[in-house]
């Protein structure tokens, strides 16, 4: 071979090996980059209770600061709007009659396919602090470790509890059951930074839920300091809490603020620290909840019910720059199980078959219109909504970006504009002037159950499928 060919064919090797280690760099990159994923999990907190939203009686500064560099989701609901349903549905992408965690209390099958599962098969560490309610061992006992905590590797975390100040939690592998020391969400803060600087020089992204029990109910035991901030007489109500619930909704509001004034401070002692330690530059953070609380509206309490302030939750989801997704505020009705779908896509992971949920990253990029129907549940009413009580329904609800509509076992039952009637308080269904709407959303929620294969049974029909055992008002009973 002539010296000139040598020479060419020596360059033509360098090229070729040039290039593939220039990509085997760039695929390494990307690998070392993925994100970690934070979730800020609260519990109760309705959509309309923010600073952002434009409730006046409360300020969130820190909230408002994320929102303000987030997407803002904010037609978000919680498609079953209780407890373990919405936690089930956000581990597993998938809807609660698939899943089979229609009630509170029972658990969640430990061969589910969850996030943390997902996550740690991609090199991900996986944490929990907090909340779980996903077990059913009974609420104060330990969720042990292995297949019980799904994937979650770091664990600080109990079953249920709505004792804020010492609560109960356990730690790790230590069998033996700890207190925080004072107000809960202060002390789970704490613990979420520390591991955050743990794993600041980590090879491995973090995938962490931090999932504060408040501000559900009870009302009144956040800190002195946060809860002087707030009068019951200068409480200014939603226009659907009737004259009899007004003097009690005022006070219990009060309360609700104060522990939403404390979790906007850790909010922000979280952000802080991620912009502190550079982690903010490629971690994404999703704020939501479990579902809402009525407190007052509509006459009643807490979660169930498909009326705004029950299934409308606060949804933003930051991401690093990188990714050039415009900010502000989107449409879409992203729903529970569309959670993990989303996040799994954005940290480009393949989303298991076993998924139901809808993947929002194209609708987030531009390049898709999703989002504008979505179904609200009811399998089974129970606690502070059963059967016999307070007259508590099965539902199956379409919400449209302009309507909510409701079918309950005996027919229609709800129809609200809620453009027009924000505060749902004129049902339409009936109203012959609205008889052709009536239909086309009755035709469009039934042919959405029929895709999702939910023959709308009675719920102790679930109940028995499911084996779940329940006492005289249809609720899981559990223990402490």
């Amino acid at each position: 071979m002539s010296y000139f060919k040598r020479l060419l064919v020596f360059v033509i090797v360098f090229f070729i090996t040039a290039c593939n280690s220039k990509k085997e760099k760039s695929i390494g990159a990307q690998v070392d980059t993925k994100p970690n994923v934070l979730i800020l999990l609260t519990d109760q907190w309705r959509a309309q209770a923010t600073g952002y939203a434009g409730d006046v009686n409360v300020s969130t500064p820190n909230l408002d600061s994320l929102a303000a560099m987030s997407i803002n989701f904010k037609n978000a609901v919680s498609g079953m709007p209780v407890c373990s349903p919405f936690r089930a549905s956000l581990l597993t992408g998938q809807r609660p009659l698939t899943h089979g965690v229609f009630m509170n209390d029972v658990q969640l099958d430990t061969n589910a396919v969850t996030m943390a599962k997902v996550f740690a098969k991609e090199g991900y560490n996986t944490g929990y602090i907090g909340k779980w309610h996903l077990d059913g061992h009974g609420r104060l006992q330990n969720v042990a470790p292995g297949k019980r905590r799904q994937g979650f590797q770091y664990w600080k975390g109990n079953e249920c509890t709505h004792n804020y100040n010492e609560s109960v939690y356990y730690d790790n592998d230590n069998p033996n059951r700890k207190v925080w020391d004072g107000y809960d969400t202060f002390k789970q803060t704490d613990a979420a930074i520390e591991y955050f600087n743990d794993k600041k020089g980590s090879k491995n992204p973090f995938l962490m839920i931090l999932s504060y029990g408040t501000p559900h109910a009870p009302y009144h035991t956040a800190p002195e300091e946060y809860k002087s901030r707030f009068k019951a007489e200068e409480i200014k109500l939603r226009k659907n809490v009737p004259e009899n619930l007004k003097k009690k909704a005022k006070k219990d509001l009060a309360g609700y603020y104060a522990h939403i004034a404390a979790i906007d401070d850790m909010i922000g002692k979280v952000i802080k620290n991620l912009k502190n330690t550079g982690l903010i530059e490629n971690t994404i953070i999703v704020f939501t909840a479990d579902h809402g609380d009525l407190l007052g509206s509509h006459g009643a309490y807490k979660k169930q019910q498909p009326y705004e302030e029950s299934a409308r939750v606060p949804m933003l989801y930051y991401l690093p720059e990188k990714y050039k997704i415009k900010k502000g505020e989107r449409d879409a009705l992203i729903n529970s199980e569309d959670i993990m779908p989303t996040l799994l896509s954005l940290c480009e992971i393949s989303i298991p078959d076993t998924v139901e949920g809808l993947d929002y990253r194209a609708y987030l990029e531009g390049k898709a219109d999703i989002g504008k129907s979505t179904l609200l549940t009811c399998v089974q009413p129970f606690g502070q909504w059963n059967r016999i009580k307070y007259g508590g329904r099965e539902y199956r609800a379409l919400k449209t970006l302009k309507y909510t509509y409701a079918r309950d076992l005996n027919g229609p039952w709800l129809l609200f504009d809620n453009e027009k009637d924000p505060y749902q308080m004129n049902n339409l269904v009936g109203n012959e002037t609205f008889a052709s709407l009536q239909k086309d959303l009755d035709g469009q929620l039934r042919k959405r159950l029929e895709d999702t294969g939910d023959e709308f049974l009675p719920g102790i029909e679930y109940i028995r499928k499911w084996g779940y055992p329940i006492d005289e008002t249809g609720t899981v009973p559990y223990t402490h």
